[in-house]
């Protein structure tokens, strides 16, 4: 598994205005440093205290992205530095990351999720309810939603993926009149990437086609 060869070939084959995430969570210092020196800067975690150990010890110029479902009396030992926070499902969580970006005098950038899937398992708001966290984001000011994301349904149907991924992205279309700073729609995973790209994804999460299979 050549780490730096597979980031280089996925930087180059990606569109210029899709941004790589990284996925490096359960993956050791040294591996991750096999893809900043190819050229990325951005790694998703899911663990929060995995991440706060990542960013203590490795270049400061790494954005830190937090993929992970987020509990929200975990916010605090992020809130120093993490560069986005992806899965905001609940307006509890928007409240605390609200507090602790005041708590550390800086402005937390977010990302919404949207359900998509058909698999009640997975997180995120309904449409309604993401105007709902929408409109109250608007009222935070140490806290800026940038963004939606959402997860298609784990299955091998490639049009079901692609349903979901441009409901998505109707979805993103009807809000961004009225909230000119979504700016983001990450969607997309090591599997299914390109149908994400091809919905209109702005930003992709990938793991396992840079640094191989996870043993858990």
């Amino acid at each position: 598994m050549n780490i730096a060869e597979n980031t280089t070939t996925l930087l180059q084959e990606i569109p210029e205005h899709v941004q790589l995430v990284a996925v490096s969570k359960t993956k050791p210092n040294k591996q991750i440093m096999e893809a900043y020196q190819a050229g990325q800067r951005v790694f998703g975690e899911n663990k929060i205290q995995e991440m706060v150990a990542k960013y203590e010890s490795l270049p400061k110029d790494i954005q830190w992205h937090m993929i992970g479902h987020v509990q929200s009396n975990k916010v605090k030992y992020m809130a120093p530095f993490v560069h986005l926070i992806h899965g905001v499902d609940s307006l509890k969580l928007l409240k605390e990351i609200n507090k602790q970006g005041a708590q550390h005098h800086r402005c937390i950038d977010c990302l919404l999720q949207l359900h998509i899937a058909q698999e009640s398992s997975k997180f995120g708001f309904s449409e309604a309810e993401a105007l709902e966290a929408l409109s109250f984001s608007q009222t935070l000011e140490n806290l800026k939603v940038v963004g939606l994301m959402g997860m298609a349904t784990f299955t091998e149907d490639q049009d079901q993926i692609s349903r979901e991924f441009k409901r998505l992205k109707n979805f993103f279309d009807k809000f961004a009149p009225d909230f000119p700073q979504l700016q983001v729609l990450s969607m997309g995973m090591s599997g299914d990437y390109p149908l994400a790209i091809a919905q209109g994804s702005n930003m992709i999460r990938v793991g396992s086609k840079i640094f191989g299979v996870r043993n858990y």
